[in-house]
């Protein structure tokens, strides 16, 4: 099907799709689909295409429109801010050709190739393959990039200068894979990549355990917009800190780096609070987050960093600690009220809270918006009421 989509008819059905979708029509999409083909089944890719098209925005941008996708494919592709910023990284470090195994529909295939790389793309899934050369294609990218289907473990790496490898973590059901020995291909071959091509990337799930970490590598996590969207494992030469905490902002991209393990100051709860991004969370670098406000935790094994005064920093959120409140259901809704917030955010750690539910028990009523911290201090479960620090402040 994905050959039919490139042949004249695919392609008017496609446009037909896209243009009645643009008008937020379904039902004539629909209909102007069947206007352009006859084949029942190729309508209902068209469409299955066009939606798909529209949910890849937030990934890929103006490129969206031109590409063809699977769902898992798409749900699994890299973001193109995050893709582009790696490619550059390695086009930065004097690599020329690199094999990305299990390029899924061609993210970073596409921007390795947009970076002046050789790409050597090779996917297990015939549909998939066939999604990534169309990709390629359609952004004329086809003397740079060449696409195999083929097992990611039998690939030939002789002649490339790094290997970059994206594990599918999706059983065929679409339940997400956590066991890293049944990622596809499996952790027992990646880790092994580093001893066949020394400049080895791979992308992980932003969940992985620390204790998988290569000696000598470099783990860096990544966020999008407050979102943590994966774990990034550099190897060899392309190894430059032990820890990262990537943080972008629109096309801002910002790195905060360390060891992973330092420890912050430990000290009472102070006028501003400061929750860090999750890349910084996820990376261990809380201590080196501290230390770039002058703050302190107030509890070990809380990651809310407190400070004396308001910084400006991409690596988290700064609100200004307004009161200290009881903590318990009715307590809080009497003091809530007393201070007239009808608006809450709430934020936790450390405590077994539902936000949602407990947003819901507090009846809340008035015109002030404010955002509820909850967390704890040693065994005692706190409640700081908080208001956000105004852009630009310190």
């Amino acid at each position: 099907m994905v050959a039919r989509l490139q042949t004249a008819e695919g392609r008017a059905a496609l446009a037909a799709a896209d243009e009645a979708l643009d008008r937020g029509d379904p039902l004539a999409a629909a209909q102007a689909v069947r206007t352009a083909t006859s084949d029942p089944d190729l309508a209902a890719a068209a469409l299955t295409q066009a939606t798909l098209r529209r949910r890849a925005v937030g990934k890929f941008g103006a490129d969206a429109g031109r590409l063809l996708y699977t769902r898992t494919g798409l749900e699994q592709a890299t973001r193109a801010v995050v893709a582009d910023r790696r490619a550059a990284r390695l086009a930065d470090a004097g690599v020329r050709t690199v094999a990305d195994l299990g390029c899924g529909i061609g993210a970073d295939t596409l921007a390795f190739a947009r970076a002046g790389l050789t790409v050597r793309a090779v996917e297990a899934d015939p549909v998939t393959a066939a999604v990534a050369s169309a990709n390629v294609a359609a952004c004329g990218l086809d003397h740079m990039v060449s696409v195999t289907c083929a097992d990611a473990t039998a690939t030939d790496l002789s002649g490339i200068d790094a290997v970059f490898c994206d594990p599918a973590r999706r059983e065929a059901s679409g339940r997400r894979v956590v066991n890293p020995a049944a990622f596809s291909p499996p952790w027992s071959f990646l880790r092994q990549l580093p001893a066949r091509v020394p400049a080895t990337v791979l992308k992980l799930t932003p969940g992985i355990d620390h204790a998988l970490i290569p000696e000598g590598a470099e783990a860096e996590w990544v966020s999008v917009d407050g979102d943590v969207v994966e774990a990034t494992f550099w190897h060899g030469p392309l190894a430059a800190v032990p820890r990262r905490a990537t943080v972008i902002t629109g096309t801002a991209a910002h790195s905060l780096t360390g060891s992973g393990v330092a420890t912050a100051p430990v000290a009472g709860v102070r006028r501003y609070l400061y929750d860090p991004d999750g890349a910084v969370v996820r990376a261990h670098l809380v201590a080196e987050f501290a230390s770039t406000v002058d703050g302190c935790l107030a509890d070990a094994r809380i990651a809310y960093v407190f400070a004396d005064a308001p910084v400006a920093t991409p690596f988290g959120t700064a609100l200004e600690v307004v009161a200290q409140l009881p903590y318990g259901l009715k307590a809080l809704r009497s003091a809530l009220r007393a201070h007239g917030i009808g608006a809450l955010e709430i934020r936790k750690r450390g405590v077994a809270v539902e936000p949602d539910r407990l947003r819901r028990e507090l009846r809340l009523s008035g015109d002030e918006s404010a955002t509820l911290v909850l967390t704890r201090l040693g065994a005692r479960p706190t409640a700081l009421l908080c208001r956000r620090v105004a852009a630009g402040s310190g």
